[in-house]
């Protein structure tokens, strides 16, 4: 059977952080609830349609899936598994906020087949963490660790961030190191990006050195001032020092920002950055099926509307009509943007882009399609050219650049 990940969104938080661009908000136990029954009754029509796929991985993400309860997260996996076939092992990941877990809760989510967590620790620093607007302490995210540990996870992820304001390599590293002290078995270390539309951006804007006071900048705690963003050259430092530290313990590269023990990469991510097929559920959820790329709405109201109207007209309603209304954005990629996605997808692993894979998937040697492209970014020092097309040491620092042309590049 044909291989494919899942995606469930839960969109809900207990508070926007202030950097987040993501489809999340507050919300009431009413409406989680309401928005749990259409979720199920989506994931309940459509999985006849992939009956012929395993599925390989689920990702439950959001927003903040554990302000859900156990037993809500349980009614969730119980949807899935009753429409999908599953592959042996998978891979089923929750995302955690620190401040929003306990034993009970993590022991239902293992009883009902999560196997994994990723934990979004970002800072050990309180001061860092008030200023992105988080919701938990350092001490928190020690408790949920340790909780999680306790309820029988083997494998957890925590999540890390790089270039906050006024954050200096030497409190990165310590925060890093601490958590490496704890073993996880993943971590993911990403550097800030500030979105436009976020508080982060109406204080930083594009560049990320506007000033502006902490009286204008909503959710920013009184006396804490935030300073500007490092600079380029010591967030490229930050970076390097990461892929060092985590390297001496034991952790290996596999992505730009994502290292593992081995055997625990994160396989429903590899699965995206190998282009394989993946569905999402839930509002705002993205897919990709057989080349053919789709998104839910991301208006709440439209998505409860259409999913309760189709539900509450369960007799002779069909696949098509319950996605009706909720499905956009549906574009059948060219093979041009098959290969472009391909390379600049594959180029994010350390492993890279085979040749050999390429031509397999395409008909076509990929000298053939990107060789002048490969050439000059070889000449330049970015690209090591064999067997695989990957990222040198210095391509990783410029890597947006590298993989933009790969996009021109046909």
């Amino acid at each position: 059977m044909r291989k494919i990940e899942i995606y469930i969104h839960i969109p809900f938080c207990v508070r926007k952080c202030l950097y987040c661009d993501f489809l999340s908000f507050p919300s009431g136990e009413k409406e989680r609830e309401r928005y749990l029954d259409a979720l199920l009754w989506e994931i309940e029509t459509q999985a006849p349609k992939y009956r012929d796929y395993e599925a390989d991985s689920v990702f439950i993400g959001g927003g903040t899936p554990t302000v859900l309860t156990g037993e809500q997260l349980g009614r969730i996996m119980r949807g899935i598994k009753a429409g999908f076939a599953f592959g042996k092992n998978p891979e089923i990941t929750v995302e955690a906020n620190p401040g929003t877990v306990d034993r009970g809760k993590l022991e239902e989510s293992l009883k009902a087949g999560i196997n994994r967590i990723s934990i979004g620790a970002q800072s050990l620093n309180d001061r860092e963490l008030e200023l992105l607007g988080r919701v938990h302490l350092s001490e928190d995210f020690f408790r949920a660790y340790r909780l999680a540990r306790k309820a029988g996870f083997q494998n957890i992820n925590v999540d890390m961030m790089a270039a906050l304001p006024g954050q200096k390599l030497e409190g990165y590293l310590d925060g890093l190191k601490r958590v490496t002290d704890l073993e996880p078995e993943h971590i993911s270390a990403y550097s800030l990006i500030v979105e436009e539309g976020t508080p982060f951006y109406e204080r930083y804007g594009r560049e990320g050195k506007r000033e502006k006071g902490t009286e204008e900048l909503p959710g920013i705690l009184p006396g804490i001032l935030p300073g500007i963003l490092p600079s380029e050259e010591e967030e490229r430092l930050m970076y390097e020092r990461t892929g060092e530290l985590l390297a001496a313990q034991g952790y290996g590269r596999y992505e730009i920002s994502n290292y593992a023990r081995p055997g625990y990469e994160c396989r429903h991510n590899i699965g995206y950055w190998k282009r394989h097929d993946y569905v999402g559920f839930g509002l705002g959820a993205a897919s990709m099926v057989e080349n053919v790329r789709w998104k839910n709405c991301t208006d709440m109201e439209r998505y409860l509307h259409c999913m309760e109207a189709r539900k509450g007209q369960r007799e002779g309603t069909s696949e098509a009509d319950a996605a009706e209304g909720i499905q956009e954005e549906r574009i059948f990629l060219s093979v041009k943007e098959q290969m472009e996605e391909y390379m600049f997808l594959g180029l994010r692993l350390t492993e890279g882009v085979g040749k050999e894979a390429f031509y397999k998937t395409f008909g076509r040697k990929i000298e053939d399609v990107y060789g002048d492209v490969i050439r000059r970014l070889q000449g330049q020092g970015l690209l090591e050219n064999g067997k695989q097309v990957r990222l040198t040491p210095y391509g990783r620092d410029v890597s947006n650049y590298v993989m933009a042309e790969f996009l021109i590049g046909i």
